[in-house]
């Protein structure tokens, strides 16, 4: 369930660009009212855009409402996304926008690996409580998780500047969703034989 909370922004991201793509008269008069001349082939993405922030900012209010405190990795996503977008807004130039998921994964990675430095693991921080670990297998997930979000950053950015705008939107939901469930699922077989047995047990 929070799996598709977290998903929603994109997949409204996702829907509204589409749906505009389909309608091009009604999405450049919409997003006229709130930008004012718009060229036409930007529309799209700056319906999309607009719609993936308020989403987000929905999202916070949500979190906040109902558990009083929010995840930083929401509120660090929501302020990439209203500076990038904010900037593809203004200037309607959609380089801004394809580059917040770039920098929000190379900021994991980067925070993960000072981490490091301080002697603090963030895998084994949020699994140690299910998996235990030699301490070299921690070093070693956790730079496994480094490297993918590097690999990711670059990935994004190869679709963003190599692919129409299109393309990368498909990608940014499907692409960049899909290869991360398979790294994960990739990872929890890797680590299934270390479950503890007691979460493994079926609870009565």
């Amino acid at each position: 369930m929070k799996f598709l909370f977290d998903l929603f922004p994109i997949i409204l991201f996702f829907v509204t660009f589409h749906l505009a793509r389909q309608y091009p008269d009604m999405s450049t008069e919409w997003a006229g009212r709130f930008l004012g001349e718009v060229n036409p082939a930007q529309a799209p993405i700056l319906l999309a855009t607009m719609v993936v922030i308020l989403t987000t900012l929905a999202q916070i209010v949500y979190v906040l409402l109902r558990r009083g405190k929010v995840e930083k990795m929401l509120l660090l996503s929501f302020a990439l996304v209203t500076a990038f977008g904010g900037l593809t807004l203004i200037l309607q130039n959609d380089t801004f926008i394809k580059w917040k998921p770039t920098v929000l994964y190379w900021i994991i990675a980067a925070s993960m690996s000072v981490a490091v430095l301080y002697k603090r693991n963030a895998m084994r921080l949020m699994l140690a409580d299910k998996i235990e670990l030699p301490e070299t297998i921690w070093l070693q997930l956790n730079f496994a998780w480094i490297g993918f979000f590097v690999f990711m950053g670059a990935l994004n950015l190869f679709v963003a500047y190599r692919y129409p705008t299109e393309i990368w939107v498909n990608f940014k939901l499907f692409g960049g969703m899909g290869l991360l469930l398979l790294f994960a699922l990739a990872q929890g077989i890797c680590l299934s034989r270390y479950i503890k047995e007691d979460d493994a047990k079926p609870h009565a």
